[in-house]
């Protein structure tokens, strides 16, 4: 009797092995007694062992299981033509003689069962073709294209592990590197097809920022535009290459330029160049990197585009947490909107225009309390309200003594920001003197008190906002032009209610709401003829303006709803928007109006300082109906005076 072990099916079908030893060990390892290739086998799988004349099998805690006849099995003796199956393989478990006659009956394995109920479980990062080394280990060792193939499997690895571009790109190149004599690479990335890449990843990097990109811009356009690939084996002897002045400037000897392709559509490109003139890229380098490209493309376009969403996420999520009290769903307030949250969290000086009532203090007070610095002071100073007397020491402060009536230490407003926001309102007020301090302030961070001789520094983030354009007043010389580019870092203009009609119903409502509760009365609606003329006011003053009309009109009402009469008197003269029927008692006074005003006119022929006496008005109101009434137009048409006054309908109008 010759215990042994017969293979019928696996790597080492046919094989036969005799239990010569007390115990036989199987599995993947190599320290095993039975050692077998095969990745769905534990390192150590199963022993079989012996016990005076008898035989039985233990299980060693194998990932995929020992299985007898076709049944998972721990431990169990085994007996002549027991059906052992582990991984792969399938032994017949033989005690008896091979002259039995018996044997060939017990040996006739029908294996074919026995494997099919047998379940096979293998890692991801166990399988063979996953485990580049394993294969190069099974090719010469001299083999290039073992070398090749080990590259693109870890490739193939890498992109689909990697998700942050930079990153990915960085490991690419020196994947790269390993199999290619290149000195300089780059991958270069356009999803535009403008003449800027939007991403380009050099490598090596360049240690300083002054060193040139070492990438050939003619080369790279042409490969992306006719997404083909360009192999310049010898740069100096191909008489295209050798004429590209990048090409001589950068000295390069050896290139290839492969594209990047993702559905039929070149997204950028792989770049390798060297300056060694024994170096020569050849074929087989083209064909590898074309290889790697066509592996990478997909990833990275990829975690572009992950990049873009996790930017953009970061975007919507800033607007949808900015606090502040603007009102207003229209367009240019979305524009507002996004460039408040941008703005706020940095430390950059911000200049805010526009005209009066716009709400530039609502805006410099949102970028304050959505910035790193909301928990400290907001200072502001209306340096159109302050006498230029006043202004600088409110603005510094001043010492015991400093001047007449100084009777103690007196910190100022810069000083009382410190850690915060100073908020400068209609900067373009300013002084041409405190101009001049201002911008030390802004240069250095540091001013004196007024009669004092220690220089004080201060950790403030400035705003200013005007009502002017201040690069007409540098022009005019009436502001000093490093003060302005000092101030206009980031700028924005608040756009004007007329330029966001949209808004006005919001506003409406919501000041309506406001008023309510500050003047103790019930909340009203306000009538469509109503809201329709406050819609097609152009509203000079803005949302100031507004809310002044609305208060009046909530006050004023006699009824439970707002109407046209409630509001002021040059909001309904403009009239409702059009294909809204308007109030016959509204109308004739507006015709009224304009019978009287172009009669005045006539008389004074043209002249809108004597046609305001005529009427008993002040020539500004005059001009104020004239613009609400539409008469521009028929005034133009009356007479043309002879008198050249200043007054006159042309100088006026």
């Amino acid at each position: 009797m010759k215990p042994r072990l017969q293979v019928a099916a696996g790597p080492l079908t046919d094989s036969t092995y005799f239990l010569t030893e007390s115990e036989m060990r199987i599995g993947r390892d190599p320290s095993n007694s039975l050692a077998i290739g095969d990745l769905s086998l534990s390192r150590r799988h199963c022993v079989l062992s012996r016990e005076r004349d008898r035989y039985k099998i233990c299980d060693l805690d194998s990932r995929n299981g020992t299985f007898v006849n076709g049944g998972a099995v721990s431990e169990r003796q085994l007996s002549h033509g027991d059906q052992i199956s582990v991984g792969e393989s399938l032994f017949v478990f033989l005690e008896k003689d091979e002259n039995d006659p018996n044997e060939a009956r017990m040996a006739a394995v029908e294996f074919d069962d026995a494997v099919t109920q047998a379940t096979t479980q293998l890692r991801p990062q166990d399988a063979l073709y996953l485990q580049p080394e394993q294969i190069l280990k099974r090719l010469p060792p001299s083999s290039r294209m073992g070398r090749n193939l080990n590259a693109l499997l870890k490739i193939s690895r890498v992109v689909h592990s990697i998700s942050d571009l930079n990153q990915l790109q960085a490991q690419i190149l020196e994947l790269i590197f390993d199999v290619v004599p290149a000195e300089h690479g780059a991958i270069l990335l356009d999803s535009t097809g403008s003449e800027k890449f939007s991403s380009l990843y050099l490598h090596p990097q360049p240690r300083k920022r002054e060193e040139p990109m070492r990438v050939s811009r003619t080369i790279t356009r042409q490969v992306m535009d006719q997404g083909v690939a360009i192999l310049g084996a010898d740069v100096s002897d191909v008489g295209g290459l050798s004429e590209v002045e990048s090409l001589i400037n950068f000295q390069v000897r050896s290139l290839l330029c492969v594209p990047l392709t993702v559905f039929q559509r070149v997204i950028g490109c792989i770049y390798l160049d060297t300056t060694n003139p024994v170096t020569r890229f050849d074929r087989d380098h083209l064909e590898l990197v074309a290889g790697i490209a066509g592996i990478a493309a997909v990833a990275l376009e990829n975690a572009r585009r992950l990049l873009w969403l996790e930017q953009e996420n970061l975007r919507l999520a800033a607007e949808i947490n900015l606090q502040h009290n603007m009102v207003g769903e229209s367009k240019p307030m979305n524009e507002v909107y996004r460039f408040l949250s941008r703005v706020a969290p940095t430390e950059a000086t911000v200049l805010v225009a526009g005209e009066s009532g716009t709400g530039k203090e609502l805006v410099a007070r949102a970028i304050h309390r959505n910035s790193p610095r909301a928990n400290r002071p907001f200072v502001a100073i209306n340096c159109a309200a302050i006498p230029e007397g006043l202004l600088e020491s409110e603005l510094f402060g001043y010492e015991r003594g400093a001047f007449t009536g100084a009777q103690g230490q007196k910190k100022g407003r810069l000083e009382m920001a410190n850690g915060g926001v100073v908020f400068l309102d209609e900067i373009g007020e300013l002084a041409p003197s405190l101009q001049v301090k201002l911008l030390r302030v802004l240069q250095e961070r540091e001013f004196e008190r007024l009669g004092g001789s220690r220089p004080l520094w201060v950790d403030i983030r400035v705003i200013a906002a005007t009502n002017k354009d201040l690069a007409q007043a540098v022009k005019a010389g009436t502001f000093r032009e490093d003060l302005y580019y000092r101030l206009n870092v980031v700028s924005i203009v608040v756009p004007p209610l007329r330029e966001r009609p949209a808004d006005i119903s919001i506003l409406a409502e919501y000041f309506v709401s406001k008023f309510a509760i500050k003047c103790k009365v019930k909340t009203k609606k306000i009538s469509p003829e109503a809201m329709s003329s406050l819609i097609n006011y152009d509203w000079p003053g803005n949302v100031r303006e507004l809310e002044n009309a609305i208060e009046r009109a909530l006050v004023l009402a006699v009824s439970d709803v707002i109407r046209t009469e409630d509001l002021p008197e040059s909001v309904w003269e403009k009239g409702p928007a059009p294909g809204v029927q308007e109030a016959k008692y509204h109308l004739a006074v507006k015709h009224l109006k304009k019978q009287l005003i172009l009669a005045a006119m006539e008389e004074a022929r043209g002249n809108y300082t004597e046609a305001a006496r005529i009427l008993g008005v002040h020539p500004n109101y005059l001009h104020r109906l004239v613009r609400n009434l539409n008469l521009r137009a028929q005034i133009r048409s009356l007479p043309v005076p002879h008198n050249g006054s200043a007054e006159s309908l042309d100088g006026r109008l």
